[in-house]
């Protein structure tokens, strides 16, 4: 009786044609011809501490794609319209942007671009193995300036009660006024650059770079990729804390200099150590006990066998659509106007009186670490004194442009970080003065110690009075996609109540010095 003999079935795989690589190469050079000046926006912030781990992100991700070839090679590509979609979401984004000038927003524009591009190339279910490289490039653009202000003002505040927290631990006295760190012989100022940003940016990047590349359950690599925000809060905490005991004993070269930012190296470093002996334990908790090496899923893809049956890819719709959209970003790219932005003529501050009677007022000069951080164009700073009992302080910063990292400051977000704590918050308006209008204000009491202020602010953009700092984004970006404009200015009045005055009168005095 004749067998039949067995036979075997060659493993399959796939590739491009050389017209598909054409195809996409075409499609990157479009990128970079579309998104040219959001690259050297991106560049550009790279240069800065917060953001100096961009340059790496880019290689990491080719990376993360070139280990996960094989497994792509066997897999058919069916193409999504969803990707073509979002391609065409990420040129709107850049059309935006590039309108408006505000280059945060076509930053990310670009990697919702190239998420589009491959998926509309891919598929979802090979764009699933490619989604990490892809997601990563997110970690290389910078933060809206509006979410970093905001971000560094709150571990400042963060960073300083943990630091003192750390400095009383070695029996030294010390006193915390909101970023100020008051250790009797010398003040500290936790200032932005001490907010734990420069290591918070790059440790996220390390922890998702890992969560990408351990082959461990999905619940631990999310509690890696989260505990880098704490990590970074208690270890910048450790840091100021360590600077302050230096400097209590050996004197301010501690909290400056070369010293400063070798102890800046040191922390990041032990960040890092932390992070990966978190992994470890969390590793061994779940019950893992492998190796860390065959953990490491840092496999690069082995050459293709020589038996292997491969298959030629077939050129998708999709694909060809998702270069029909580039093709068009690409011709919008090279036929929209250069937009010079507008700044209106307009008086510097130091012409504004000092004499709005029955007020007299005198100037004050902000100290450089201030104006380094606020990053304005203009600014006045005066105490006004008329027959009472106290004076009215008048501050206002403008901005001939908002588009780039400067933008106004919200007092909301400066007030608590000199010690103050806000006890009541409305909205208020200010009937008709000389300006033949009324004006909205946030009517904020803030206390530090015994000490009681009445503080009025409100930010005047472009001929509008707003109070809702959202709101302030809003119209920015439509002011600017309109009328190219973002010039701005925020205000603030500050008069303090002394012991026994009705909150009335402090409310009447500065309604009264608004009305001039």
């Amino acid at each position: 009786m004749n067998s039949a003999a067995p036979t075997t079935t060659r493993p399959g795989e796939y590739s491009l044609s050389r017209l598909q690589w054409a195809l996409l190469a075409l499609a990157s050079v479009a990128l970079l011809v579309m998104f040219r000046g959001t690259l050297a926006y991106i560049w550009q912030n790279w240069q800065r501490e917060e953001y100096s781990h961009g340059f790496l992100v880019p290689v990491i991700s080719l990376l993360l794609l070139w280990q996960r070839r094989r497994q792509l090679q066997q897999m058919p590509f069916t193409g999504s319209w969803a990707g073509v979609a979002l391609a065409v979401a990420g040129i709107g984004l850049w059309f935006v942007g590039t309108m408006a000038a505000i280059t945060t927003i076509d930053a990310y524009g670009l990697v919702i671009t190239i998420a589009g591009v491959a998926l509309a190339l891919l598929g979802w279910k090979a764009f699933r193995v490619a989604l990490p490289a892809v997601a990563l490039l997110l970690l290389m653009n910078p933060i809206p300036a509006f979410f970093f202000n905001n971000l560094s003002s709150f571990l400042q505040l963060v960073s300083s009660q943990i630091g003192v927290a750390v400095i009383r631990m070695f029996g030294i006295s010390v006193f915390l006024t909101g970023n100020v760190i008051d250790l009797g012989t010398y003040q500290l100022q936790v200032v932005e650059a001490c907010s734990g940003l420069r290591y918070l940016f790059p440790l996220i990047t390390l922890g998702v770079i890992f969560a990408s590349v351990l082959r461990i359950p999905l619940w631990v690599r999310l509690v890696v990729v989260f505990s880098t925000v704490p990590i970074t809060i208690l270890m910048n905490s450790f840091r100021i804390g360590v600077i302050g005991v230096l400097v209590n004993q050996y004197g301010v070269a501690h909290a400056e200099g070369f010293l400063h930012d070798f102890e800046g190296w040191v922390i990041f470093m032990a960040c890092l150590a932390l992070l990966v002996l978190e992994i470890w334990m969390l590793v061994r908790l779940s019950g893992d006990r492998r190796p860390m090496r065959e953990i490491i899923a840092i496999d690069w893809p082995e050459a293709r066998p020589a038996e292997t049956a491969v298959t030629q890819r077939s050129l998708r719709p999709q694909l060809a659509a998702g270069l029909a959209v580039l093709a068009a970003g690409v011709s919008m790219a090279l036929t929209l106007p250069h937009r010079t932005e507008l700044s209106p003529q307009r008086a510097y501050f130091s012409q504004f009186p000092l004499q709005l009677e029955p007020w007299r007022g005198r100037r004050e000069r902000m100290e450089k670490q201030y104006l380094d951080v606020l990053q304005l164009d203009d600014y006045i700073l005066a105490d006004y004194a008329a027959d009472g009992p106290a004076p009215v302080n008048f501050y206002v910063a403008y901005y001939a442009s908002q588009r780039g990292s400067g933008a106004a400051h919200s007092p909301a977000s400066c007030l608590p970080g000199g010690g103050w704590r806000m006890t009541e918050f409305d909205r208020h308006e200010i009937p008709a003065g000389a300006s033949g209008t009324g004006v909205a204000v946030n009517r904020v009491i803030i206390e530090q110690g015994e000490q009681r202020q009445l503080v009025y602010y409100w930010f005047q953009q472009r001929g509008r009075n707003i109070t809702n700092e959202y709101l302030v984004k809003w119209y920015l970006l439509w002011d600017a996609l309109t009328r190219n404009r973002t010039d701005g200015a925020m205000v603030r009045l500050i008069t303090p109540l002394p012991r026994g005055e009705d909150v009335q009168a402090a409310d009447a005095r500065l309604m009264g010095f608004s009305r001039q």
